[in-house]
């Protein structure tokens, strides 16, 4: 039986979008390797939750920066079913500040976990995964919207969808696809903390639909990519944001 299971790799899977997305992939027929930075408890928390559900899981820590630690990771991962199938990297870091005279130790620390945590992952992605794998990275649709003091994170994801058109293009042949999802605005709990009332409802008049987004949404779309009915999809950023130019 385990020779019929896929498992997919979950990176930031703890909390907010990435616990969306691994009890969905679970509820998918994956095993899901949960990836966390600091937090056992709530990692802990979605792997015992895919379990009560009759599925297979394990939390796995590490920072995604690291080369040794995200090789420890796919190892990790591995032991679920004996292959890495899918990979949806989730984790990042966000912090507002602006461009001008702006904090460059907290840009560092963005491009660290986003751009290069971005590089590693996918880089050992592309070296692991066998034909027919899924490689999903998260961006965002602040791109686009260019707001100010968002310099840093922006600069950060824009490099992430870079990395996936190449990507896309270097697995030429492996039937592998390369995607990225850009949420907009989500109703996690990194959202709405600090957010007064008035600007929550200023936001989710953005976009057409006039709602913040769910994890769950998010979650819907990674299941799309990840699923048979997304095997023509490849190189492509999904914006997955209700509209919002």
């Amino acid at each position: 039986m385990n020779e019929q299971i896929k498992t997919a790799l979950v990176t930031g899977a703890s909390g907010g979008i990435g616990r969306a997305i691994a009890l969905r992939l679970a509820s998918d027929g994956f095993a899901i390797a949960v990836h966390y930075a600091g937090n056992p408890t709530k990692a802990n928390e979605v792997v015992a939750e895919i379990e009560q559900a009759g599925g297979r899981a394990l939390a796995v820590q590490g920072d995604i920066a690291d080369a040794q630690d995200v090789t420890r990771l796919f190892d990790a991962a591995d032991q679920l079913s004996g292959s890495v199938d899918v990979v949806v990297h989730s984790a990042g870091i966000m912090a507002n500040f602006p461009i001008a005279g702006g904090d460059v130790d907290a840009f560092d620390r963005i491009i660290r976990t986003n751009l290069r945590g971005s590089f590693l992952v996918l880089g050992k992605a592309a070296e692991t995964l066998q034909r027919g794998g899924r490689i999903i990275a998260l961006s965002t649709s602040v791109i686009a919207k260019a707001f100010p003091t968002y310099g840093a994170y922006v600069a950060s994801k824009a490099g992430v969808e870079g990395l996936v058109h190449v990507l896309a293009n270097e697995l030429r042949g492996r039937d592998i696809t390369v995607n990225a999802v850009a949420p907009g605005p989500v109703g996690t709990e990194l959202f709405f903390n600090g957010k007064s009332d008035e600007q929550i409802a200023q936001i989710s008049k953005l976009a057409p639909l006039e709602r913040i987004g769910t994890p769950d949404d998010i979650a819907r779309a990674v299941s799309f990519l990840t699923g048979p009915d997304g095997g023509w999809v490849n190189g492509q950023v999904v914006r997955v944001n209700g509209g919002m130019a």
